[in-house]
């Protein structure tokens, strides 16, 4: 895990593209998702995180996002017996 505060866009651009960074998450809101997600395009810098994979983002608390992994939430919905 990775915050957004921690690294300059050469930085990160070159995580991306090696692989080691794939999914980014809401610190405060705890939900991670793609790295194109609108929703995600729009958050806070200091509230940013990155992950190099699902399992590290749901380790770290973090639930997917119901906007841009929409089959994934649902089914994370199901487990948790969440109704939202």
């Amino acid at each position: 895990m990775l915050s957004h505060n921690d690294i300059n866009s050469a930085a990160f651009k070159s995580l991306v593209k090696k692989g080691e960074i794939v999914l980014a998450g809401n610190r405060k809101l705890k939900i991670y998702g793609t790295l194109h997600c609108t929703s995600g395009k729009r958050l806070k810098v200091k509230n940013r995180m990155f992950f190099a994979s699902e399992q590290e983002a749901i380790a770290a608390g973090y639930r997917p996002c119901g906007h841009c992994m929409k089959n994934v939430y649902q089914q994370w919905k199901v487990d948790n017996n969440k109704q939202i």
